[in-house]
């Protein structure tokens, strides 16, 4: 099988985009999607064997234009570096997706310094480094796209401070670049994924499972969102399509944020999840459902 994208075949073809935590998840998801509309991908991670295991799926799907560097956002030297390599090898950057973060799950008076700012450079400082080397090396002259993979930020996020803060400061950095940098034909995006059945779920705590599992009923949707619906809000603010889109930020989230205290039970029921206007996208043909959700 190949992806089931909703977008024209060839809409990416001959376009360079980054993608950061392209190893999984998201990431994961966004990459195979840009690959199969024609994209070469160049895939950003830690860990080059998760990269190279994301690379050699795409090209047994049969999407020959894919490559990947071992990098740490949050080292700035390391990231001058890689940007400078990926505009030697293929001229310019057309497209970056600033997917890589990461958090834990702990409340505001146990979080040290040092696990608050190892958060902070992971979902904020490594995102602005990644997209203003990416502006240096080629969106200054050639233009291009950026979109920002913030969160659902909206009525906070208690047991995750740490991140709802850099969150919060990626939003206001994808407003501000899209000012400072229309003038060079430059559009900045975020997409901010609410409760999402991504792979980065099995990263938390076994305890954390019962909580998890019981989200779905506070979101009005009735259910998680999935990769796929992710990746297609960001193929949308990276397509010609949204040409006159910039500085905003694309919930996905199901109208979770909406949500307010004396409405009682606000999930859609299992039977109404499947019309057609609301019923789960599922455009991933290599999807895998987290292992906390598996029965």
């Amino acid at each position: 099988m190949r992806y089931q994208s909703v977008f024209k075949p060839g809409l990416f073809a001959g376009k360079v985009v980054v993608i950061t935590g392209g190893g999984s998840g998201i990431g994961r998801c966004t990459a195979h999607e840009l690959a199969a509309l024609g994209a070469h991908v160049v895939l950003i991670g830690r860990k080059l064997d998760k990269l190279q295991t994301v690379a050699e799926e795409i090209i047994a799907d049969g999407n020959l234009h894919v490559s990947f560097h071992a990098c740490d956002i949050r080292n700035e030297d390391t990231v001058k570096s890689t940007v400078a390599a990926i505009v030697a090898t293929h001229g310019c950057i057309d497209a970056l997706v600033n997917n890589a973060g990461g958090q834990y799950i702990t409340p505001l008076e146990q979080i040290s310094a040092k696990g608050w700012q190892a958060v902070i450079d992971t979902n904020l400082t490594g995102g602005f480094l990644m997209a203003r080397e990416c502006y240096l090396h080629s969106m200054q002259a050639h233009g291009g796209a950026v979109v920002n993979i913030v969160a659902d930020i909206w009525g906070s996020m208690p047991g995750m401070g740490h991140s709802g803060a850099a969150r919060a400061g990626m939003v206001s950095f994808t407003e501000t670049a899209a000012l400072e940098w229309a003038k060079n034909g430059v559009r900045v995006n975020a997409v901010a994924p609410g409760y999402i059945a991504s792979s980065g779920m099995d990263h938390y705590p076994a305890e954390a499972g019962p909580m998890l599992r019981d989200m779905a009923e506070t979101v009005p949707a009735g259910r998680f969102g999935n990769e796929a619906e992710t990746s297609a809000a960001i193929v949308f603010l990276l397509s010609p399509a949204a040409s006159f889109i910039s500085g905003s930020v694309l919930r996905v989230d199901g109208a979770r944020p909406q949500v307010r205290l004396g409405w009682g039970n606000v999930a859609a029921p299992a039977d109404v999840q499947q019309r057609a206007a609301v019923k789960a996208f599922e455009g991933f043909h290599r999807y895998q459902v987290p292992k906390v959700f598996q029965s």
